[in-house]
Formats: C-alpha cells, sequence, structure tokens
C-alpha cells in the first residue's frame, strides 16, 4: 500500500506538473505569435521590425536641388519588402511616392496624419502606415511607409525607477512562484492519496461485506455516497439470495417428496398386479385408473419444470397467432368445467366487447391461464367462485382473473411470482409445485404483457393482465 502511494503521489504531481509545463508553454507560444510578424519573403521578425524600419528609411531619402528622390538602395528595400512609399511636402500634399498603395490620398490634413499616425490604416487591415519625417534646409518632410503586415499599435507607459527596480526582483519573484507550484502540488497529491487510499480500504470493504456507512465531505463525498449506495444494494442482494437458496431448498424437499408420493402407490398397485394380477376385472381397472392418476401427476411436475428452465433460459418459442381472446377465454372456462375435478365448481365469465382480436400463441395462453384459474381453486374452499373478464380500453388488451377466496397478506403478494413459492396459507394442505404462477407469468411476459395482483386477507384475490397492441 504504501508504495502503490509513492506511485499515486508521484503520478499526481506529474500531472500536475505537466499541465503547469503546459501552460506555461501555451503562453510562450501566444507570447511569441504576438511578438513576431511574418516578413512578405516568408521569414520571421519581431512585430516592431516595420516601426524600425520606417525610423531607419530616412537615411534613403534625398534631396538634389530641392527635388526629393530615394536612394537605390532605399527602392530595393521597399521592393523586396513590398512596401509603399508616400513622400509629403509641409502642407501634407504628395510629391513623391513609390508602389503607392490605391487607399492613399493624395493629400492629407493634420488630422488625418494624426488618425493614420495613431491607428496605423484607414480601411485595409492587412496594411498598416508608419510615418516618418526629414528635414531639409529648415523644411520638414513627412514619409509614409505602407507594410503588407497587419499590426496593432500599442503604446504603454512604464514607472522607470520601479520598472529598473523590478527587473532586479523578477527573476526571485518567479523562482519563489515555481517553488509555491511545486510544494502546493506535491501537498494536493499527499492529500489526495490519502483519500485515494482511504476509497480503496472501502472498496475492500464493501466487497468483504464489513463496510460501514459514512458521511464524508469534499471532493470524494460523491463517491462516497455511491460507495454507500453500492453497499446497500450488495446487501439487499446478499439476503434475496439467502431467501432463494433457502426457498429452493424447501422445494427440493417438497419436489422430491412429491415425486416420492406419487410412485409409492405406483409401485405398489403394480407389485399387487404382478403378483396375482388382481381378483377381477374391476379391481384392474381401479389400480390401473390410481397408477395412471400418480403417473400424470408426476408427468405435470416435470412439466413445469422443463416450463421453467425453458422460461428463464429463452427458450421457450412463441407462435403468435392473431385470434379472438373472447372466444378463447370462454371456451377455456368451459373445457375446466368439464373436468371431473371441477364440474360442481363456478367460472362467471364477463367481456366488455363480443370479440377482441389479439395475436398469441394458444397453448401458451392456455396454460397461463389455466394456471391462473386453478390456482384459485386450489387454494381456496369448495364455496370459491372465479370470474374472467376482459375487455380492450385505451390499445390495450385488459384480463382480470378474480376469485372471492381467503385472500392474502402483503408477503404473499409480493413472492407469489416467485419460483418455488407454494401459494399462500389458507389451512390446507400446500399442493403444485410452486412454479404455476410463475410460469404463467413468464408466458405472459414473453407475449409483452404484464401481470399484477391485489388481495387482502377474507377479501379475495384479483390478477390482473394487460397486452399493449402493437
Amino acid at each position: 500500500m504504501r508504495k502503490s502511494g509513492y506511485r499515486t503521489v508521484f503520478h499526481i504531481y506529474l500531472i500536475f506538473f505537466l499541465a503547469m509545463l503546459g501552460a506555461i508553454l501555451a503562453a510562450s507560444g501566444l507570447l511569441f505569435l504576438l511578438i513576431t510578424v511574418r516578413r512578405p519573403d516568408g521569414s520571421l521578425a519581431r512585430s516592431n521590425w516595420p516601426q524600425t524600419f520606417a525610423g531607419e528609411f530616412r537615411e534613403e531619402i534625398m534631396f538634389d536641388g530641392g527635388a526629393v528622390r530615394v536612394s537605390r538602395e532605399g527602392i530595393r528595400l521597399l521592393r523586396d519588402n513590398g512596401v509603399g512609399l508616400q513622400i509629403l511636402d509641409s502642407s501634407g500634399a504628395d510629391i513623391a511616392n513609390y508602389q503607392k498603395p490605391e487607399l492613399a490620398r493624395e493629400t492629407y490634413s493634420r488630422a488625418d496624419l494624426l488618425r493614420l499616425s495613431r491607428d496605423g490604416r484607414w480601411e485595409d487591415e492587412e496594411t498598416t502606415a508608419f510615418i516618418g519625417s526629414v528635414t531639409e534646409e529648415g523644411e520638414e518632410y513627412l514619409y509614409i511607409l505602407y507594410v503588407p503586415v497587419n499590426i496593432s499599435k500599442v503604446t504603454m507607459y512604464l514607472n522607470g525607477e520601479r520598472f529598473a527596480g523590478g527587473k532586479a526582483v523578477i527573476l526571485p519573484v518567479l523562482g519563489c512562484l515555481f517553488l509555491a507550484v511545486v510544494i502546493s502540488g506535491l501537498l494536493y497529491g499527499i492529500l489526495t492519496t490519502r483519500a485515494m487510499r482511504q476509497v480503496i480500504i472501502s472498496v475492500g470493504d464493501v466487497s468483504a461485506r464489513s463496510y460501514l456507512p459514512v458521511q464524508k465531505r469534499g471532493v470524494f463525498r460523491d463517491l462516497y455516497s455511491s460507495l454507500n449506495g453500492l453497499d446497500e444494494q450488495i446487501r439487499a442482494s446478499d439476503r434475496l439470495k439467502e431467501q432463494t437458496d433457502r426457498m429452493r431448498e424447501e422445494w427440493i424437499a417438497n419436489i422430491t417428496h412429491d415425486l416420492k408420493t406419487p410412485l409409492s402407490p405406483i409401485r405398489g398397485y403394480a407389485e399387487v398386479l404382478l403378483e396375482d394380477g388382481g381378483e377381477n376385472e374391476a379391481q384392474v381397472r381401479q389400480y390401473a385408473g390410481i397408477v395412471l392418476k400418480n403417473a400424470s401427476y408426476m408427468e405435470c411436475l416435470i412439466d413445469d419444470l422443463k416450463l421453467t428452465y425453458q422460461l428463464e433460459n429463452g427458450m421457450l418459442p412463441l407462435r403468435a397467432v392473431e385470434g379472438d381472446v373472447v372466444r378463447f377465454l370462454r371456451e377455456l372456462a368451459i373445457d375446466i368445467l368439464n373436468a371431473p375435478d371441477y364440474e360442481e365448481r363456478t367460472i362467471r365469465f364477463e367481456a366488455g366487447q363480443e370479440s377482441v382480436r389479439y395475436p398469441f400463441d394458444p397453448t401458451l395462453f392456455e396454460r397461463a391461464f389455466r394456471n391462473l384459474v386453478i390456482n384459485a381453486f386450489v387454494h381456496g374452499n369448495e364455496d370459491t367462485e372465479v370470474t374472467l373478464r376482459v375487455w380492450d380500453s385505451d390499445g390495450e388488451l385488459r384480463i382480470e382473473v378474480a376469485d372471492n377466496g381467503a385472500g392474502m397478506g402483503p408477503e404473499a403478494c409480493e413472492h407469489l411470482f416467485d419460483r418455488y413459492y407454494r401459494g399462500a396459507d389458507t389451512g390446507q394442505k400446500t399442493e403444485g409445485t410452486g412454479l404455476g404462477l410463475a410460469i404463467a407469468k413468464g408466458m405472459i411476459e414473453l407475449h409483452g404483457g404484464t401481470i399484477s395482483v391485489a388481495s387482502a386477507p377474507g377479501a379475495g384475490s384479483v390478477f390482473r393482465i394487460v397486452f399493449p397492441h402493437a
């Protein structure tokens, strides 16, 4: 951990130093761009080059018998640098020129010259004017050089005494500033490393399930808030896993018992038939019926296990065809009531429309709604009635399976669709595999629908199923 901390300090310090170095380089690059200018021949020069050129150019202006001319060297300098020239007399009139730009005037007033000297241009942003003067026999002549570069004229006035003294202390001040930046970066790295070490310890505590939620302030408060939330989610997941494992273990014990229960009469009656073949044909038929009933029960158990695996792994194919849901559910209710076990029961059927068309898989639909109806009968008493309602509302297919049974408490409602959950405590023998409602829910969701339950002790239960229309 200590070596890791040193590496973290070094990395943070290196990043801090590189950032500072980058800022210095960027500032130096910007300063270089500001104090340099590209000449017409492509070479770089300091941005005061035009001003220096204008000041030295007076040596190239000559007078011969009252006439003004430019030396050959001056002409070469003007031509090589692409600079235009105007020479003015004392009244501001143009008396000589060379490569004069189109924006140049023939006569300049004092106000024009003052503005041109101050701003350096009239309109052309790519040409800057510099004014100089030369004296001949007591008469002053002005000359204007038009340099083909964009130069901003800035005048700065400094306190000479303080500036001279400041030059002696500027390097120590810069050195102190640099040292302060280095020390502050090092301190920041140490503090950040300590905070990161605490975060690493907290992450390890979360993994070891020994984390204690903390309230932290500062730059890492959001991180600690996320760790607190992560720890809460992990603990909730652990509780859910423990509960699921416990339910699975209970279910395995129950399903093992349920599989052994039908095997006992199957084995017993098979042995009787094997030994003496039965006393008469009626008895043989009775024994065979018991064997078939128990074998059918075992087949249902195995079928539920298979369906659960297919739904959990997305392996159950959906073969949906458009059909009349109202007619399908009405026929399903009649089919359930025709079964010997439920012929004395009551199923009420209510439909909001005569016909509701919807694409569904008839096999899966039958299994899902058969499970819901029979579940109400199994966990109810002999007087329990089931009501099937179906209607189309606001572009949604809605189905309700309601009963007037004993109802359930909030905890039972919460776990009712969990795998391995074996019904509510109704005071009767708990039957079934604990997978019927989970299978029904999976098949409904496979069709893109949702299912929910509303129930209260003594008030019955209502299963609400909603399928959105495409």
